[in-house]
């Protein structure tokens, strides 16, 4: 005998779904390329997501097809997300300190079709764009009056792009074992190798971090932990599930970049590498300010130094909390 609860897959569609219906008003902060710092909802950010999946589907993107991101923790990199795996592709998020020779290699092996990147990596993929095989178009993450001038070919503006589109769109269903993202790695021996998540790997990592971390629709969370480095250990996804208040820094990532964003936006939980938290302490210590709303602050990618952990339970009453071992 089964059970009569409902039954539906694990699906990053799901997840818009449900955010659109009951997290619609939730906030999401970005410090975009110019400085400037902007505030909007989750649902202008699903309707601007909606706008760039009609977008890649009219430039042929079908699912399953990889779409590359070489970009920050921005308010166009957390459309993209949603935008690519919401209609069934793969978003294949690039990390912008690979050599050229391993980008090269990786966009080839992915067999990406579209890339869409920041203006700030522009030179980057200039460099590689003759031995790129399979991408067809280069999308810049930015209005096309603040793209720098550049050689790229078959080059298109973000904002163009998505302008005249609908912001109407069904998100299909698809199935929760489907590859909703794709991650390689690094400092490893020989080429990269690509890591597959599925929608459902995603869904319930997500469900997993915001209950571990206690996020919910009151909470305010700072990934400085990259986009493109295991999709900022799920926090984008956490988001939209709990209604958090998501706050990205964009490229900005020197002590007294964060703590004005931690202190404008009442941030209480941090997630980062180290080398990110000394910068902030060391900023703080100079500064003589504390971390008043933070609570807790979890740390990744190699062991924290004790006089890190030290620092942030007795000078700014947070606890630290690793994810490396």
């Amino acid at each position: 005998m089964k059970g009569n609860m409902m039954n539906w897959d694990l699906t990053i569609p799901q997840a818009i779904l449900h955010a659109e219906k009951y997290n619609f008003d939730g906030k999401l902060v970005s410090r975009e390329l110019d400085g400037t710092i902007n505030s909007t909802t989750y649902g202008k950010s699903v309707k601007r997501s909606k706008k760039l999946a009609n977008a890649l589907r009219k430039l042929g993107v079908n699912a399953h097809d990889r779409v590359a991101t070489i970009a920050w923790n921005n308010s166009r990199h957390f459309e993209t997300y949603f935008a690519v795996s919401g209609m069934g592709a793969i978003l294949h998020t690039l990390n912008p300190r690979y050599s050229p020779d391993q980008l090269i290699y990786i966009l080839n092996h992915a067999e990406d079709e579209v890339l869409i990147a920041d203006p700030s990596f522009i030179p980057l993929v200039e460099s590689v764009q003759d031995k790129l095989n399979t991408v067809s178009k280069i999308i810049i993450a930015s209005s096309k009056d603040k793209i720098p001038e550049n050689n790229l070919q078959n080059l298109l503006s973000y904002e163009e792009l998505i302008q005249d589109e609908s912001d109407q769109f069904d998100w299909p269903k698809v199935d929760e074992n489907d590859a909703a993202s794709l991650c390689y790695t690094s400092g490893t021996t020989g080429n990269p190798k690509g890591v597959l998540y599925s929608h459902r790997s995603t869904i319930l990592h997500a469900t997993s971090i915001s209950g571990g971390l206690g996020f919910n629709s009151s909470s305010s969370v700072l990934p400085v932990v990259p986009m493109f480095h295991v999709n900022a250990w799920g926090v984008p996804y956490c988001a939209l599930i709990s209604g958090m208040t998501l706050v990205l820094p964009g490229h900005a990532l020197d002590g007294e970049s964060l703590y004005e964003l931690v202190k404008q936006e009442s941030v209480d939980s941090m997630l980062g590498v180290p080398t990110v938290w000394l910068g902030l302490l060391q900023y703080l210590e100079e500064k003589r300010l504390k971390l008043d709303t933070v609570d807790q602050v979890l740390v990744g990618g190699s062991a924290a130094p004790y006089a890190m952990i030290k620092a942030f339970d007795e000078q700014h009453d947070a606890f630290l909390t690793h994810g490396w071992e």
